[in-house]
């Protein structure tokens, strides 16, 4: 059975959108925790605005146009900056593949096979991610309901039959470019997205 994460460590982080409390969990010893970025003036008891984000190391840091994850996150920042809202960042590369096959899938993807399928010509799950470290990190926090920030019903389906509520989903829909046209319509009819 999988250790639970805890609390690691926090510190102050300013930011082009904002200043934050930044929190790491994981493991003792983990060097890739997960990362919390929470607005200081967050009032756990309303519906917090939520952004649950995983990794894309090409498109967060790099700002790649084979998907929309860099500008989400963008967007996603200054929304929690302005709704006063929480950022949880997992370290969940690639849908769970990791940045080694997400460069094997981008490959497959250049021959023409759609973001699920390279996956799973990779021997790999469509979506290898999970979401139970989620809902450890909120309620380390107390936080008891949020308005979620996303367009997949997974990320909704995985606060069913937890004690925090999901009040409200709210879009976070990013303009399509020529690049990621195949990629956000893959979202959208294999994965069921809200696009």
């Amino acid at each position: 059975m999988k250790t639970p994460i805890q609390h690691l460590a926090n510190t102050v982080l300013p930011t082009d959108w904002g200043t934050f409390d930044m929190h790491a969990f994981g493991q003792e010893g983990d060097a890739m925790p997960h990362i919390v970025l929470m607005h200081p003036d967050i009032d756990v008891s309303l519906p917090v605005t939520l952004r649950i984000h995983s990794e894309c190391l090409t498109g967060d840091l790099f700002h790649s146009l084979r998907c929309e994850c860099g500008q989400q996150l963008d967007a996603a920042m200054q929304i929690i900056e302005d709704k006063q809202g929480i950022l949880l960042y997992l370290r969940q590369e690639g849908r769970g593949i990791g940045i080694i096959n997400k460069m094997k899938a981008y490959n497959l993807q250049d021959q023409g096979f759609d973001t699920l399928d390279a996956n799973l010509q990779l021997g790999l799950e469509a979506d290898g991610r999970e979401y139970s470290m989620a809902l450890t990190m909120l309620r380390y926090f107390d936080i008891k309901a949020v308005r979620l920030l996303t367009n997949n019903p997974e990320k909704v389906a995985a606060f069913e039959g937890s004690d925090i509520t999901v009040t409200e989903r709210l879009p976070l829909i990013i303009e399509a470019k020529p690049q990621n046209e195949g990629y956000l319509s893959t979202k959208k009819l294999k994965f069921g997205h809200l696009l």
